[in-house]
């Protein structure tokens, strides 16, 4: 596919140099994973091509292009959807900032969560790595020392136990809450609430393996479900946007 001149790494989802609309701007904290990297790209690119819009994958930190870069280059308007699952320092802060470098209209998405898909994708990771019905989960997130973010991860785990035949509760390796160590019980099945594999994703498998949890889910990943759901988090934002001339 070819570049779109001003937006370094997006492509026209059919090809076309310049195609004119509302450009889809993902931006995920970043890893120096590797694969962790990709879920974004993989995301984003399904997305682009979904929506037949310009797409571009971003990153807060650790990996390029920064999204603070990609809206200086900016050749038009866009609406940024962060990868990120709760409220922070990056959302409240961050993003915005690097969204008001662009000189042309943006719009900003919430983050994914939480929301009742990203509760369904768990459910599946955690049968796909062979959890029972009715096993107690425990769902371990990331962390942050944003008070905003205690709302969040008691949704998350609401959502999660709205689908899941058992007990959930919350642990987090960072910032607030009680960590994997102090809430898993041998036994237990354990889902990470994290997009992608990375330093987070190893310490929640190391930590509640340590502590005696019988399953340990995968992340959640590109899953087609959550494709869908940054597609409709673009769509939501794109109408914050004036009405455009071909977009």
């Amino acid at each position: 596919m070819t570049g779109v001149a001003g937006l370094p790494g997006v492509t026209g989802a059919a090809g076309v140099p310049g195609e004119t609309g509302v450009a889809l701007v993902t931006v995920a904290h970043g890893t120096r994973h590797a694969t962790g990297n990709e879920v974004a790209r993989s995301l984003t690119s399904a997305c682009g091509s979904a929506l037949e819009a310009r797409a571009v994958a971003s990153y807060v930190e650790l990996c390029e292009p920064s999204l603070a870069s990609v809206m200086t280059g900016m050749t038009g308007p866009a609406a940024v959807v962060p990868l990120l699952l709760s409220t922070g320092y990056h959302v409240r802060e961050d993003l915005p900032a690097a969204a008001s470098l662009s000189l042309h209209p943006v719009a900003l998405a919430p983050p994914l969560g939480p929301d009742p898909v990203l509760a369904v994708v768990q459910a599946t990771r955690l049968v796909e790595a062979g959890a029972r019905p009715g096993q107690p989960v425990v769902l371990v997130a990331a962390g942050s020392t944003d008070p905003q973010s205690d709302d969040d991860l008691e949704g998350a785990v609401a959502h999660l136990a709205s689908v899941w035949d058992g007990p959930v509760s919350p642990a987090a390796l960072s910032g607030r809450g009680r960590r994997p160590a102090d809430v898993v019980r041998p036994g237990d099945a354990v889902s990470p609430y994290l997009l992608s594999p990375g330093f987070f994703a190893r310490r929640a498998r190391e930590e509640a393996l340590a502590a005696g949890a019988a399953v340990v889910a995968d992340v959640l990943g590109p899953h087609p479900a959550l494709v869908d759901l940054v597609c409709a988090r673009y769509q939501s934002a794109r109408r914050q946007l004036q009405p455009l001339p071909g977009g």
